[in-house]
């Protein structure tokens, strides 16, 4: 066996949504061979990678069968997260990926589908955030349990002072509702709500992430373009469920973000609430606000569909109790929000590999 020979074996094997062969797109380091052991390591493209058991199977398998069939193969793996920000700039230099969940109308369970998602990516290996830019209606606190909690100020040296984003369950989290009394309204022009949203990109110091994932206020507005103009969004996550009233709000979404001066692309549509299971009933699906509305849109604007997610007891119960059900034991959701994770992703990877860097919106 030669290392001439493992890469050309390897050279076979095809990075699945890349669609190119892992020694062209230099994932492969660190390669050796001791008899008949071969060691290498894989550079995913994101921690949280769904594919990383398929392409060690055909690794494993190419190397066998093209090299040596009597090969110890031995395949760890690695992460070296895409990003398309190739001038990060001042604003989030070392944020490499911005994730705005969004939704058409209020009540769709956006922040449950925005929590939830950061920590199935934060379990996926990765480093992520949360900002919760839902100015009036902040859910982030009790969905976490930190309701009272303050974030403290750090002193950055020569820099100024920063806001220090809370940290639970490995997530760097930031809200409103961390900053007013839960019991006040903020009742705030549209002006200062976006002033807010830029101290929080601004004055909070994030540090290094793969994901911040942004939990965007419903409808369509100036807090919408306030952040799409203050920082390069790698994509947009749309949450609608399956009834009518929802898929025609959930279209004006989609529209907003195909207006020229968003210039934010869609990841792709996910739909929540989808059906009701019983706990005494685990196979049984009621399918209470109508059946694939979501998958009917994302087809018709032709965007990717990430996935259903269940309407579930444990679900409303762990936003309420601050523990989201990706920290329970609800093992049938938690592979929900795994699976729709998985599929965000693989469709930011997919986008980073082919897609010119993204670029702030341009003012109206």
């Amino acid at each position: 066996m030669t290392i001439e020979k493992i890469m050309e074996a390897l050279s076979n094997v095809q990075e699945p949504d890349l669609g190119k062969d892992l020694v062209t797109l230099n994932m492969i380091k660190d390669l050796s061979i001791d008899g008949n052991n071969v060691s290498f390591t894989i550079v995913l493209t994101t921690p949280a990678c769904p594919m990383k058991d398929m392409m060690q199977n055909a690794c494993i398998n190419a190397i066998k069968l093209l090299v040596n069939k009597e090969a110890v193969v031995n395949v760890s793996f690695t992460s070296n997260t895409t990003t398309k920000r190739t001038d990060p700039g001042t604003v989030l230099p070392n944020v490499k990926n911005i994730i705005a969940v969004v939704s058409g109308k209020g009540g769709v369970g956006k922040s449950t589908v925005a929590t939830n998602l950061a920590l199935a990516l934060s379990q996926g290996g990765a480093k992520v955030g949360l900002m919760d830019a839902d100015i009036y209606g902040p859910s982030v606190p009790i969905m976490f349990g930190v309701r009272g909690e303050r974030p403290m100020m750090i002193d950055k040296g020569d820099e100024k002072s920063m806001i220090a984003p809370l940290e639970r369950y490995g997530l760097k989290l930031i809200s409103i509702g961390l900053l007013v009394d839960e019991k006040n309204a903020v009742v705030w022009r549209g002006p200062m709500a976006s002033s807010a949203i830029r101290q929080f990109v601004t004055d909070v110091y994030w540090g290094e992430l793969d994901y911040l994932v942004v939990d965007m206020p419903p409808g369509t507005g100036d807090i919408h373009l306030t952040l799409m103009q203050t920082v390069p969004v790698t994509g947009a996550v749309i949450v609608t469920t399956p009834q009518d009233v929802a898929l025609a709000d959930a279209k004006k979404g989609i529209a907003m973000f195909g207006q020229a001066q968003m210039n934010v692309p869609i990841i792709g549509l996910v739909e929540n609430m989808s059906y009701f299971t019983p706990a005494e009933l685990p196979d049984n699906k009621y399918y209470i606000f109508g059946k694939d509305g979501g998958k009917r849109l994302a087809d018709e604007y032709d965007i990717p569909f990430l996935g259903q997610i269940p309407l579930v007891q444990s679900i409303r119960e762990g936003g309420d109790q601050g523990v989201p059900v990706m920290m329970g034991d609800d093992n049938v959701t938690k592979n929900a929000f795994e699976g729709f994770a998985s599929q965000v992703v693989r469709s930011i990877a997919m986008r980073n590999a082919n897609i010119s860097a993204e670029k702030i919106a341009e003012t109206v």
